[in-house]
């Protein structure tokens, strides 16, 4: 069963780090793109990040570029995001997918498309 874990959500200072972590179970992340999702309120569910199971390139939104970094450990089979210089447009719920699908599909799946969805992980910005 692919499952998916996240954690390390939580409150933070504008200008402040946290480092997300989605934990896999049931697949090795060489085979799946895994990626980090965020919600916020009344918005839309936003693409943030993700890596390629092959080749481990990674992708980011032009709105976390140059401020979160996506990466991944395979002994452990768990990825990471590193949120850096974190803004008040950030605060949201994060969640973490994993798919078969290459990375330019991969953020056009409905949640019930990915093998696996995490539960969310709530990021909380202060000013």
């Amino acid at each position: 069963q692919v499952q998916l874990v996240e954690s390390g959500g939580g409150l933070v200072q504008s200008g402040g780090s946290l480092r997300l972590s989605c934990a896999a179970s049931g697949f090795p992340l060489d085979d799946y793109t895994v990626g980090w999702f965020r919600q916020a309120p009344g918005k839309e569910r936003e693409a943030v990040s993700c890596i390629r199971g092959s080749t481990g390139s990674t992708y980011n939104a032009d709105s976390v570029k140059d401020r979160f970094t996506i990466s991944r450990d395979n002994a452990k089979n768990t990825v990471y995001l590193q949120m850096n210089s974190l803004k008040p447009e950030d605060p949201a719920v994060y969640y973490c997918a994993a798919d078969r699908s290459d990375w330019y599909q991969f953020f056009l799946l409905d949640e019930n498309e990915f093998a696996a969805w995490g539960q969310g992980t709530q990021v909380t910005v202060s000013s």
